[in-house]
């Protein structure tokens, strides 16, 4: 009977066609992180998460493996202003992840995505008018959340 390839094989599959090497720390965390379904978490949130495992993954490992998943494109990392480390984000499986910006909270920190047609079209205008192409994937807007306002 053939096996069935799951997402995730299929995933650890491509990074070993890119000259990587496939572990099961690395298919682990790679898991962790599809599993999130797009939320942004810290390199130290994702050991702790794995600091428990046996055996744990540490992480000097977690970091190693991040930037594989960036190379192949399956994960992206965020440097926000005033936060101490870059957090991550799986994006493999959602094109529309990779062209928004980005509502940071300044009272409770949360990362929110903003998929805007207004924020698209000044865009467009700048790089028509003013030949300056915005990168929205480290543009963040800083503001209180809906819930911190009240």
């Amino acid at each position: 009977m053939k096996k069935r390839q799951t997402k995730q094989t299929v995933s650890s599959t491509k990074l070993k066609t890119r000259g990587s090497y496939q572990t099961r720390q690395g298919d682990e965390i790679l898991a962790y992180l599809a599993g999130l379904g797009g939320e942004h978490i810290t390199a130290g949130a994702i050991a702790g998460h794995f600091g428990a495992a046996l055996p744990p993954v540490g992480t000097t490992t977690v970091y190693r493996h991040l930037e594989k998943l960036i190379e192949s494109g399956k994960v992206r990392r965020y440097f926000l202003e005033g936060e101490e480390s870059a957090c991550y984000q799986y994006v493999e499986e959602n094109a529309a992840c990779r062209e928004h910006f980005h509502l940071k909270c300044e009272k409770c920190g949360k990362l929110f995505h903003l998929d805007c047609e207004v924020l698209d079209d000044v865009r467009s205008h700048v790089l028509k008018d003013h030949k300056f192409a915005i990168n929205p994937l480290r543009t963040v807007f800083y503001g209180l959340c809906k819930k911190c306002a009240k």
